[in-house]
């Protein structure tokens, strides 16, 4: 049976990775045909994709249910499978097979249509996604993780290569904001503070927001789609600051908004509320470097942000 490519997801590929990407979307066919045949499944169902992934819902020799995504080998994807066994459904969706050399899962079969997204309390909602992050972030990272104190280290490289370009003064005082609370940090970590230095190598998510909470069968709802890291916990929070900004805007004060999310998922998940401002800040300063390498214009949603975390810090 061929497998229909969605237009946007061969557009995403070949915005974001030119000739590569667009070989990797005509390839896509072949691999789902691959796959299905190796793992004796069978289509159930109409592709679907997020910004890189296709998710094929599959149905396998002995009637379960699952689900075929298949995505290029990154250093963002490439430990995802581990990660997953790692967690091994615990907070999470479960992985049943995986091929690390080209990237494709089998997981279990969630329902792709219903999201933390679409819970209307956005309160109810952060208290799900808190408790299931309290749940990942206990875990030990596996040895050989990419680790987030690496990550961090390149974002003070690339601050101070865009800090020497000229930029707009306000977007220098946010890299230079970000960056001194990201190099504080990684201070931090050479040196003995006296803290649970174990809770640094936690296995990290990087990107649990509400879309990326699905609901299940086996447990309401599991979190999916893992960008892992090995690292502090306190890394972990800004995309359930900025996702569902509409929400924050019309209560009409949205730093205030972020800090009754931030203040939330610090008590929720016990965490140190300086160390978590400050990786918050550091994650904004990779949404800006993104943003200003690119060469576009200024992003109100990471400026208030940040407004609400230079409160915290």
């Amino acid at each position: 049976m061929p497998i229909e490519i969605p237009g946007a997801l061969a557009t995403a590929h070949l915005k974001y990775g030119g000739e590569a990407g667009a070989a990797w979307t005509a390839a896509l066919p072949a691999l789902a045909g691959r796959y299905l045949d190796e793992w004796d499944l069978s289509p159930d169902g109409a592709p679907r994709h997020g910004i890189m992934a296709l998710v094929l819902p599959v149905v396998r020799a002995d009637g379960t249910k699952a689900a075929l995504k298949l995505q290029p080998v990154t250093p963002e994807t490439v430990h995802e499978g581990l990660a997953l066994r790692t967690w091994a459904g615990d907070g999470s969706v479960r992985l049943l097979d995986a091929d690390p050399e080209t990237g494709a899962m089998l997981l279990e079969r969630l329902d792709g249509g219903r999201s933390l997204a679409a819970v209307p309390d956005v309160m109810q909602a952060l208290d799900v996604l808190s408790g299931l992050l309290r749940r990942l972030v206990a875990r030990p990272a596996p040895e050989g993780m990419r680790r987030l104190d690496d990550v961090a280290r390149a974002l003070l490289e690339r601050a101070e290569k865009i800090a020497a370009r000229p930029i707009p003064e306000e977007d220098r005082y946010w890299v230079g904001l970000c960056a001194s609370a990201v190099a504080d940090l990684v201070s931090d970590a050479g040196e003995d503070t006296g803290e649970d230095t174990e809770a640094g190598e936690r296995l990290l998510h990087w990107d649990l927001h509400y879309d990326n909470v699905l609901a299940g069968e086996r447990e309401p709802w599991l979190a999916i789609d893992p960008k892992p890291l090995a690292g502090d916990p306190a890394f972990e929070l800004l995309p359930a600051l900025h996702n569902r900004w509409d929400e924050a805007l019309a209560t009409g004060h949205a730093p205030r908004e972020v800090l009754r999310r931030f203040d939330f998922m610090v008590d929720a998940l016990g965490l140190d509320r300086r160390r978590a401002a400050g990786w918050t800040l550091g994650r904004v300063l990779q949404n800006l470097l993104w943003r200003l390498e690119d060469g576009h214009g200024p992003d109100g949603v990471q400026d208030q942000v940040a407004l609400a975390m230079r409160a915290r810090w």
